[in-house]
Parts: structure tokens; sequence; C-alpha cells
């Protein structure tokens, strides 16, 4: 009965989101419509499913989750992304909009040279489709621990399975559709945490007082960590992680930054910034908050708690809330994960069309422009197998907390296009093109290396702090190969432009 209840959920859902998928394709599906919504969204709606985009079906469960060993800790990271967003509306969308980019990434071919360029645009492809691939895992297991195990049916069809439905709403009009579909779905899994939170606190007898003084006096209300600096916790690892997570997570992600770019102006796509990394300090404490209260409440009930951090809300509101709050909770995690998902399926097939096979947004005949529509179409079907392949790879391997593993991954891969970007702007030497890509690849090599030795020699964890450093050893490599030029007599001497 009850995976029934939520599959009839899931497949009104869908419906809902095959209506935006037709209502939006209606005006035309060229690549200009997929790959940049023909320069026309307004910003505010851009503001609201940008919400979604960040916050995925990881942070919905995830984040309640991580309560019980990290207390609310996580909120020390949640304050360093503002400070990133601002840094994102100021320095790097005037350079985007400066250059007219259909992907960012056309920055790196114009600062460094062609090879430069393709490695930003790989390093993006890998990080971006292994990380949303980890996001989406999460949600397809929750799926088929609660419906579709009941029917015997197999984890791998279940994963073809979404990831088919979100191919076929998104594979016309592509981030046009994604925008609309992502507002829609950022509003209803905020809403779906507000009912959630507000149910749990009504079988704890709490009103609005009473569920401040109990997440208040909670043990694990603390926020700030400044008396361990060894911890991966301490507030200056956390906020300025935060910071610079923000920074390449989103700043330098086609996948965070393509909506932004389908707006006219710089002006409006800066307020549409700042707006939604207003947003992220309020959801963020919601989340960690219902973590409080499902501790407490597991706590007054004698409930058995999963080991698994990220199994203690779908196992609590599938178990002991009832069908009402089940509903809810499926239709958050999934409006939150599809909206995560879409769009980096959306971006991850026009940063391969445009950087890697290099179409342009606007063909310069019919007949071309009919060719580069087959190929993006083919190539958004290869990205939708390869999700299917890496969401199979990472089940076989299993993880205890998704989001520590997304974020420890993008430490290592984005580390290069936080130097590549940063030596970019704020130096004036020229690599030498053909040895960046080897720069962006010793790089987290180095820093894997350095990450061993301070835990073996030293007892010291290297938390999100790596991301800093292995953006530090990109720029280093980078001035290192800076007009390298062999002299007369055989010696390597540098030549930095003056």
């Amino acid at each position: 009965m009850q995976s029934t209840f939520i599959l009839i959920v899931i497949v009104v859902y869908f419906g809902l989101l095959m209506l935006i998928s037709w209502l939006t394709s209606r005006k035309g599906s060229g690549n200009d419509t997929f790959f940049r919504a023909n320069k026309s969204s307004k910003w505010y709606v851009v503001a609201i499913a940008m919400v979604g985009t960040s916050i995925s079906g990881v942070t919905f469960v995830s984040v309640p989750g991580m309560v019980r060993n990290l207390d609310m800790s996580y909120m020390q990271m949640v304050f360093g992304f503002f400070f990133g967003y601002l840094v994102i509306a100021y320095v790097l969308l005037p350079l985007y909009y400066r250059l007219n980019l259909t992907t960012i990434y056309g920055y790196l071919d114009q600062r460094y040279g062609s090879k430069s360029y393709k490695t930003g645009a790989w390093f993006f492809l890998i990080s971006k489709i292994v990380g949303a691939a980890a996001r989406l895992y999460l949600v397809a297991f929750i799926l088929q621990t609660l419906v579709f195990d009941a029917w015997g049916i197999p984890f791998v069809v279940t994963v073809i399975g979404i990831i088919l439905v979100i191919w076929l709403y998104s594979h016309k009009s592509g981030i046009k559709t994604i925008i609309w579909t992502d507002w829609l779905q950022t509003i209803l899994f905020i809403t779906a945490l507000i009912l959630i939170v507000w149910q749990i606190a009504v079988r704890l007898n709490l009103d609005l007082s009473g569920v401040v003084t109990t997440i208040s006096n909670s043990p694990h209300s603390r926020i700030f960590v400044f008396d361990d600096w060894a911890s991966t916790q301490n507030f200056f690892k956390q906020f300025f992680s935060g910071m610079f997570i923000t920074i390449v997570m989103t700043g330098l992600d086609q996948d965070q930054m393509q909506k932004n770019l389908t707006i006219r102006t710089l002006k409006d796509a800066q307020k549409n910034v700042v707006s939604y990394g207003l947003a992220f300090a309020p959801i963020n404490f919601l989340f960690l908050s219902l973590g409080v209260l499902l501790i407490a409440f597991a706590e007054q009930n004698g409930v058995m708690l999963p080991e698994v951090s990220d199994n203690i809300l779908p196992a609590i509101a599938s178990g002991y809330l009832g069908q009402t709050v089940l509903g809810i909770f499926i239709v958050g995690i999934v409006a939150a994960a599809f909206s995560s998902a879409d769009s980096a399926l959306t971006a991850l097939t026009t940063s391969f069309c445009v950087d890697i096979l290099n179409m342009k947004a606007v063909s310069q005949t019919k007949a071309q422009e009919q060719k580069d529509i087959r190929t993006r179409r083919m190539v958004h079907m290869g990205v939708s197998a390869a999700f299917v392949l890496i969401i199979l790879l990472i089940e076989a391997i299993g993880s205890d907390s998704i989001i520590t593993a997304i974020y420890k991954l993008a430490s290592y891969t984005y580390g290069p296009l936080l130097g590549l970007y940063v030596f970019g702007l704020y130096s004036k030497v020229k690599p030498t093109d053909k040895w960046v890509p080897y720069v962006a690849i010793a790089a987290p090599v180095l820093c894997f290396i350095i990450e061993i030795v301070m835990q073996q020699l030293f007892g010291y964890r290297v938390g999100y702090e790596l991301l800093l450093m292995n953006g530090l050893f990109t720029g280093l490599g980078l001035w290192m190969v800076s007009h390298v030029k062999k002299g007369g007599k055989g010696e390597w001497t540098i030549d930095n432009g003056k």
C-alpha cells in the first residue's frame, strides 16, 4: 500500500514536469534555446530556480543527518557561501558578460589558449558528472528502498527510469525548460521542508517557542568550533572553504552559471546571484533544525536510528510519521534531486557540444543548425547513459555520507579551475599553453600525497582547505611554465613578459 501511494505521487509529479516541458518548448527548441534560453530569462525566476539547483536531494537527507555527528557546525560553511556569492556577482559575472560567453570556459581560451580551454572544460565535465550522479544516486536508492524493492524491480531499472524521465522533459528546450521546472521544484521542496518540520513539532507536542527551546537546549545545537585546530570542523577551515567552494562549484561551474547567463543584463544577473545567495543561510539552518528535531523525536519515542546518517530522515519519514508526511517527503526529495540533476544534464550537454565539439549557439545556415541539433541530441543521450553507469558504480562502492564525498571530490577536481581563473584574473604572465594540462593534473596528485603524509606523520586531517591548496599549487605550476624558453647554451629561462 505504501509503495503504491508513493508511486502515484511520483507519477502525478512527473506529469506536471512534462506539462511544463510542453509549454516551454512550443516556441522553439533550437540550440540557442537549449544553451541560453535566447537570453530572455527573468532574474527573479532564475534566482528561485538556482536555489533548487544548488540544494539537491543530497542536501535534503544528508544535512539533517549530519547533525548527529557534527552538530550544526555545517552553518559555518554556509556563512562562507554568501561571501563566495559576492565574489561571483562582482568579479566573475562582469567578466562573463563582457566576453558574451555561451559557456564560461571560453574565457580560458582567450586568456591562455586552446589546450587550457579544453583542460578546464574536461575538468568540469568529469567533476560535474560524478558529483551530479552521486547526488542522484541517493534519491534513486531511497525510491528503490521505499517503492521498487517491494515489486522486485532491480535497481538498474529504477535508475534508467529516473534518467529517462529527466531526459524526456529536458531534451527539447534544455535550459529554458529547466529554469521553469527548477522554479517549481524549488518552491515544492522548500514547502515540503517546512511541512515536515511542522509535522515533527506536532508529534513532539511543541509550539514555535517549544521548537526554538528544544533546538537551543540540544547538545547538537553547537554551530561554532574555535577550540580544535586539527578538526575539519574548525570555524576558519569551514568558513573559508565554504567561500571558495561556492566560488568554484558555482562561479566556475557551467551547470550553476548557465542559468545566470540566460539573463539579458549584467545588473539583473548580479541581483539574481545576491538574492539566492542570501537564501541559503535560512534554508540550511532549517535543514539542520530538522536534524535536531529528528534526534529529539527518536529519543522521545525510542526509535533506533540507522547507522548511516543519510538514512535518518527517510527512515523516520517512512516508518513513524504517516502517509501524509511520507508523501510530502517524497515530493520534497524528488523535487530537490531533479532540480539538481536536470540542470547538470543540460549543462554537461552544453559544455561538451560548445567546448569540446566547438558548436555554436546560433548556426550560420539552416542545414548546419539541423546538423548541430542532431549532434546535441546524441550528446544528451550519451550523457544520460553515462549518468546511469556512474550511479551504478557508486551503488557498488557505497558511501556513508554522500555530501562529504561530493565536497571532497570538489576539492580535487575544482582546485585546478580555481588556480586557472585566479591566475588569469590577477596576473599578467601567460603560461605556455601546451604545459597547462600537465600542471592541472599534477596539482591534485601532489595534494593527495600531502594529505596522506600530513595524516600519517602529524595526525592532521586535511579538510576542505584542500581546495585552496590545490588552487595554490596550480597557480605556482602556471607561473613555472609561463613563457619557458630554451636559452642558447641549453639553459631553461623564464620570460615573465617584461
